[in-house]
């Protein structure tokens, strides 16, 4: 069983009548929802109005992959927060970091850059699959599109990816790298960029099928921390 951990602001679905008339019960019980279906992935949620931002040293403990999506209240993750996931990621907890989840404080504590981008509100998005070998991929057309999407251009300041599985392009001609993994210590990350809280891109099939295959690349073998120490070893024996 892959204990899957759904952090979200959960703001906009309590002020925006439009957003939650998408996302009634907040966007990340939308992707839950879909996850749960899976026999093999077990569901739970934090937001942002939790004590502790709904995260906890035991939480994380019990988690195997931790999907994260935020947008205006990034300054309003506690420096303990972003320590306590940061230390779990490179631990051997798999990380997914949704659509503006790219400025959150934990994305950019594991990138050290600005992660800035190009946006713009409002474009039709094709999402073409460049790596159709890779686990994330698996059961994705070629490509397909959403309607709308906020766009998304490069440049993208992130470090070099280790992949990209994804390429975005915008009917205004901008292209953006839309999935991309990295790995941290020995943890395993997936950014995925669609997910404007005004659109329903999680109701997205292709969507929630990315996410899904995302956690299952993403879950570490054992749920142990495989923090690497600094030691002082004594030298080897000589002639060995």
């Amino acid at each position: 069983m892959i204990n899957v951990l759904i952090w979200n602001e959960y703001i906009h679905e309590k002020e925006q009548p439009e957003v939650a008339a998408i996302y009634p019960e907040g966007i990340h019980k939308a992707i839950g929802n879909f996850l749960a279906d899976d026999d093999s992935i077990s569901v739970r949620y934090a937001t942002l109005d939790m004590p502790k931002n709904g995260i906890t040293r035991e939480i994380l403990e019990d988690t195997d992959v931790l999907i994260w999506w935020g947008h205006q209240a990034h300054d309003r993750v506690s420096d303990e927060t972003v320590s306590l996931v940061t230390e779990r990621i490179n631990g051997g907890m798999g990380f997914i970091p949704l659509h503006s989840a790219h400025h959150s404080r934990i994305f950019k504590a594991l990138c050290g850059t600005s992660c800035n981008l190009k946006w713009r509100h409002g474009d039709r998005e094709r999402i073409w699959c460049i790596s159709p070998s890779h686990l994330i991929a698996m059961g994705i057309p070629e490509h397909f599109e959403l309607p709308h999407e906020e766009m998304y251009g490069e440049p993208f300041d992130i470090p070099t990816p280790d992949e990209v599985v994804f390429m975005g392009w915008f009917s205004g001609g901008e292209v953006f790298r839309s999935g991309v993994t990295f790995k941290r210590g020995a943890g395993r990350i997936f950014y995925f960029q669609p997910g404007h809280e005004e659109y329903p891109i999680y109701h997205d099939e292709n969507v929630l099928k990315i996410i899904r295959n995302a956690v299952k690349w993403a879950a570490p073998l054992q749920r142990e921390s495989r923090n690497i120490p600094c030691t002082n070893p004594e030298p080897l024996e000589k002639g060995l």
